[in-house]
């Protein structure tokens, strides 16, 4: 769908955007990883409700990151933060909106299971499992009719294979060659599922079935996540239509921090050794001077302490205000409607 036009402008866009350093991209997992460990240690103080943790994950948010445009389209799931973060979204504006402060990015409606960006590209994340593709695919179409090189991107994990709506997406984007990226983290469970018990077949079958080119990758290595989804981004950027990435990874915590009172026991210890073993922090920062990574954890660490300040600082929204910004135009009141 893209003309010569776009595609030249593709290829300039492409010169452009310099390969990411070493130290940039564990500048941003640090990040994610200390942010993440801030917003567990306010759960437990009570200043946040609960969160989906993505700590042990932050390489396949940090690869997407660093070769997604600004302006670029995503859509999150529930295990969105580090995403955002990777994406430039302000970390105290992020951790205020998971403690449902004013000045969250989202004044505080959409806390940690629906935070957006319009500013960095991230239209929202869904709560319910597999939603965010039918809503991408839609972006991705309208990118394509206005004649741009822009791509969008649905990220979701591999509870999400098997939803209706994921598929129906699947379908929608081959039919039309959107400028669209399936990328789903399989972090092996669904809540406490294990994907082999839930999935039959393989992941990347169900995107091959519908003719759009898929591939398993090593979500643990940033470098990875980068090299395959630049080859993705750069076909959907040509109008050679959507892609599909499975990133095998695992994340270290819970499904939710209310894991952490119910203590559910669904994983062996010894399989989230084994996992610990490859963490994407640990491998990046061994592509780095020492001397590098300690400067770079202590300036991660000012930025989460400002944050977190900057957070509980912030006032809570106003409860008459509820129903502020659900509306374009206001809620709209029916005769009768009482109002006080």
């Amino acid at each position: 769908m893209a003309s010569a036009q776009t595609a030249a402008s593709s290829d300039a866009a492409a010169a452009e955007q310099a390969a990411p350093r070493p130290e940039d991209l564990y500048r941003t997992i640090r990040l994610i990883r200390r942010f993440e460990e801030r917003a567990i240690e306010l759960v437990r103080s009570g200043d946040i409700p609960g969160i989906h943790p993505c700590i042990g994950q932050e390489a396949v948010a940090a690869g997407i990151g660093a070769v997604l445009r600004r302006d670029d389209i995503m859509m999150a799931n529930h295990r969105g933060h580090g995403h955002m973060l990777a994406r430039g979204t302000d970390p105290g504006r992020l951790l205020a909106e998971l403690a449902l402060r004013e000045t969250g990015v989202d004044r505080g409606r959409g806390g940690s299971l629906h935070p957006s960006d319009f500013s960095v590209g991230m239209y929202g994340a869904t709560g319910t499992v597999g939603h965010g593709a039918p809503m991408a695919v839609g972006a991705a179409w309208a990118l394509a009719r206005a004649g741009t090189d822009r791509v969008a991107m649905s990220v979701f994990g591999d509870g999400a294979v098997n939803q209706g709506a994921l598929l129906e997406s699947l379908n929608l984007a081959a039919l039309w060659r959107v400028p669209m990226i399936f990328v789903c983290e399989n972090n092996r469970y669904a809540t406490t599922l294990p994907v082999q018990a839930g999935t039959a077949g393989t992941i990347i079958a169900r995107a091959a079935a519908f003719g759009i080119p898929a591939g398993t990758h090593d979500g643990m290595d940033p470098d990875v996540v980068i090299e395959a989804t630049a080859e993705a981004v750069a076909r959907a950027r040509a109008g050679e239509g959507p892609a599909f990435l499975e990133f095998s990874t695992y994340r270290f915590e819970g499904h939710h921090t209310y894991e952490y009172s119910t203590r559910l026991h669904y994983r062996e210890p010894a399989e989230v050794e084994r996992w610990r073993e490859r963490d994407p922090l640990e491998l990046q920062g061994g592509r780095i001077p020492a001397d590098r990574r300690q400067s770079i954890d202590a300036q991660i660490e000012a930025v989460i302490d400002a944050a977190s300040r900057f957070a509980l600082d912030s006032p809570r929204p106003d409860p008459d205000g509820g129903l502020d910004y659900l509306y374009s135009t206001g809620l709209p009141l029916r005769p009768g409607m009482v109002t006080t």
